[in-house]
């Protein structure tokens, strides 16, 4: 078996990728999408068709002319096509200008939720991608008790992640590369994947995951190398890019798994993270704040950009 067989034997892989024909190729078990990924989605002439079903849609639910409608359908049916590509789930992302906005989130999630059922689309196989923010997570709180499954991302720390699955969250993402990148940018010297902080952090994560006997699920996202994947075999889920996919397959050899939930020592007696503590953890690791900020500012710049590319 190559080093993807060997991978998915205990994690399950799923396609970082908005292309339909990719995703199709590379058979993954999920798929995710983000505004930057549709918005490259939108630029290519393949899903012309795609964007003008968004436009007749639109018009058919009353909301012709109303640009935030028409993004939310192209999204939900950029969704419903990955889905019949795909045996799982798709994750769709909530407009990331609502980070800090736990009412208007809610809303966006139920819109979303309510253009799937439109496409009858099973509402099981969806999960509400919101940001990691305090709000965001309150967010999620609310949805997964209405019964929508939620995929935390922009996760960079404990704080972030604890806070997440104690709000019930079915998923949630940590970032291995854009952690491994500030890193490096501070000066850092990484030689190998386990040195990598992005690794560290979503072993730790999994880890403590599993000692609280915590049911969110851990699927680390944003990877960097081949090498990085590898050094979390034994993951809940990881999201790759088709590149990244490609490459594990083209790799021979044995591979170990990393990550092994019936390893980990039991921990019964821990704090759960409360605001203060999550504003005080999230102020006093820069790193996180960083990442989180300037991931929000790009899917925002880019959810901006799909605006006007459909205008």
């Amino acid at each position: 078996m190559n080093k993807r067989e060997q991978l998915a034997q205990w994690t399950s892989l799923v396609a970082d990728t908005g292309d339909l024909d990719m995703i199709a190729a590379l058979a993954p078990e999920d798929a995710t999408t983000n505004p930057s990924l549709l918005l490259a989605a939108a630029k290519d002439e393949r899903y012309r068709g795609l964007l003008e079903q968004a436009a007749t849609l639109c018009e058919e639910l009353g909301h012709k002319g109303e640009m935030d409608w028409l993004t939310d359908i192209c999204a939900c049916l950029a969704g419903q096509a990955i889905l019949e590509r795909v045996p799982g789930l798709v994750s769709t992302e909530v407009d990331a200008r609502l980070s800090f906005d736990t009412r208007a989130t809610v809303e966006k999630a139920r819109r979303l939720m309510s253009i799937y059922r439109e496409l009858d689309v099973d509402p099981s196989r969806i999960l509400i991608k919101i940001a990691a923010t305090w709000e965001g997570i309150q967010a999620v709180r609310i949805l997964e008790e209405e019964g929508t499954r939620c995929n935390v991302t922009l996760v960079f720390n404990q704080a972030q992640a604890l806070a997440a699955a104690e709000a019930g969250a079915t998923l949630i993402s940590p970032f291995v590369g854009r952690i491994y990148d500030w890193y490096r940018k501070s000066g850092m010297d990484i030689a190998t994947a386990d040195d990598d902080p992005g690794v560290q952090s979503v072993r730790e994560i999994y880890r403590t995951f599993k000692a609280r006997g915590l049911e969110t699920i851990v699927m680390g996202a944003s990877f960097r190398t081949a090498d990085q994947i590898e050094a979390l075999a034994g993951c809940d889920k990881l999201t790759i890019s088709p590149a990244l996919l490609e490459e594990l397959a083209s790799r021979d050899g044995t591979l170990t798994q990393v990550l092994d939930a019936e390893l980990v020592a039991p921990e019964s007696d821990w704090t759960p993270v409360n605001e203060p503590a999550f504003r005080w953890q999230m102020n006093d690791d820069p790193m996180a704040c960083d990442l989180l900020a300037d991931g929000i500012r790009r899917f925002a710049k880019d959810q901006q950009a799909l605006e006007t590319l459909l205008t």
